[in-house]
C-alpha cells in the first residue's frame, strides 16, 4: 500500500469518527498501531489534520439556533472583513467560498431574534459587507 493510500485510509476513519483509537484506526485501514500513530502525528504537524471536533445535530440543541450565512464582501475591504467576522464570538466557523457568496459562516446564537440581531447588526452593518443570506439549519439528515 502507497504512502498516499495509507494516508486516505487513515483520514477516512478519522473523518467518520474523530474519537476512535489509534486500534481500531488501525483495524479498520489495515494498518499497524505504529503506523496509525506516524501517520497522525505527520498529518498534524503538515497541517493537513488541524484539530478534532464533535458534529452536532442542532435540532436536538435546546437555546442555540444555528444557521449557515452566505456573506457578500467588497473585493478590496475582503482583508479587513474577514477578520472583524472572525473576531465575533458568535462566529463559530468562517470559510472562503467559490460558490455564490465570497464567504461562508456559520452562525451559532440562543434564539432566532439573537440571530437575526447579529446578521443585521453585526454582519451587514460592517464596511465592505454588500449582503448576507442565512440558510436556518433544521433537521440532520445524515
Amino acid at each position: 500500500m502507497s504512502t498516499e493510500q495509507t494516508e486516505r485510509r487513515i483520514l477516512s476513519v478519522l473523518e467518520e469518527e474523530a474519537r476512535a483509537s489509534y486500534a481500531d484506526i488501525a483495524d479498520r485501514a489495515g494498518v499497524s498501531k505504529p503506523t496509525v500513530r506516524k501517520y497522525i502525528k505527520q498529518l498534524e504537524e503538515e497541517g493537513v489534520v488541524v484539530g478534532y471536533s464533535a458534529e452536532i445535530d442542532p435540532k436536538k440543541l435546546s437555546g442555540q439556533t444555528i444557521a449557515w450565512v452566505g456573506i457578500d464582501v467588497e473585493s478590496e475591504q475582503y482583508v479587513t472583513v474577514t477578520q472583524r467576522l472572525a473576531e465575533l464570538d458568535a462566529v463559530e466557523s468562517l470559510y472562503t467560498s467559490s460558490g455564490d457568496h465570497t464567504l461562508m459562516a456559520e452562525i451559532r446564537a440562543t434564539d432566532g431574534e439573537e440571530l437575526g440581531d447579529v446578521i443585521s447588526e453585526r454582519i451587514t452593518r460592517l464596511e465592505g459587507v454588500t449582503a448576507a443570506h442565512p440558510s436556518f439549519l433544521q433537521e440532520r439528515l445524515k
